[in-house]
């Protein structure tokens, strides 16, 4: 064996990085930049998101009396309530979706969170 490096494998991209787009929400009541700290302010109330966030742009939309759904680009993030100002995660749509057929009839259910989900009854 020869005691020459291997050649590396990363190689820059030949593009710039352009970061992300205007994020603007036509259906959403208000567009709002997440501050440093991860908040979401609203007038005198501030709603912890996520640094993840931080200085980037998200709809809010009242979908019930001061229950608010917040988006990010085209995903549900989770709701929160003015009182409260906590953000709850919203459904996960990338969760596994999981049928059976159990003694001639259909049955649906959702796989759990954990990764040996089983069918109710088994």
């Amino acid at each position: 064996m020869s005691e020459k490096p291997a050649p590396p494998l990363y190689s820059p991209s030949p593009r710039p990085y352009q970061g992300l787009g205007e994020l603007e929400y036509p259906f959403h009541d208000r567009t709002i930049t997440v501050t440093s700290c991860g908040r979401i302010c609203i007038g005198r109330r501030k709603i912890n998101l996520s640094t993840v966030f931080a200085g980037q742009k998200v709809g809010i939309k009242e979908v019930s009396e001061k229950i608010w759904l917040v988006t990010f680009m085209h995903y549900d993030l989770g709701f929160f309530d003015q009182e409260y100002g906590r953000v709850e995660c919203a459904e996960n749509p990338f969760r596994a979706k999981v049928s059976s057929i159990r003694n001639g009839q259909f049955d649906s259910w959702r796989a759990r969170r954990d990764s040996n989900s089983r069918p109710p009854g088994s």
